[in-house]
């Protein structure tokens, strides 16, 4: 896996983790900014792509002191997880470890990192299960 991809593989198929991926969020009071649907997108061009599906989501007390810190971090928040499905019929869901991100954009705020981590663990642990 690419490095700071955090990576679960799901007991439900790709639609049925991403349903109960969008249920946790709202479920944390979270906000869906967008829902990407790649493969549907692949197939309106005429092409072929197993289930992939991305969605953006974020609250801004949580994004915002880090963007505080380093206004770049914006190019990688609000988070994001995507939910794909691999030639073995497998589904996984994967987001980016928020220590790597601030990591990339040299921010030092562990108190928000680890709060993320903690929240995004638990939507994949729900998502997944």
């Amino acid at each position: 896996m690419p490095p700071g991809l955090i990576v679960y593989e799901s007991r439900q198929g790709p639609e049925a983790t991403m349903e109960r991926l969008m249920a946790a969020v709202a479920e944390k009071g979270l906000t869906v900014l967008a829902h990407i649907d790649h493969a549907g997108a692949a197939a309106k061009a005429g092409l072929a792509l197993r289930p992939t599906d991305l969605l953006i989501f974020g609250n801004p007390k949580g994004g915002t002191p880090l963007m505080q810190a380093a206004q770049t971090m914006g190019i990688d928040l609000p988070l994001k997880a995507l939910v794909w499905q691999d030639g073995d019929g497998r589904t996984w869901l994967g987001y980016n470890d928020p220590g790597w991100l601030a990591a990339r954009h040299d921010v030092t705020n562990d108190q928000v990192v680890s709060a993320m981590r903690g929240m995004l663990a638990g939507l994949a642990a729900k998502a997944t299960a």
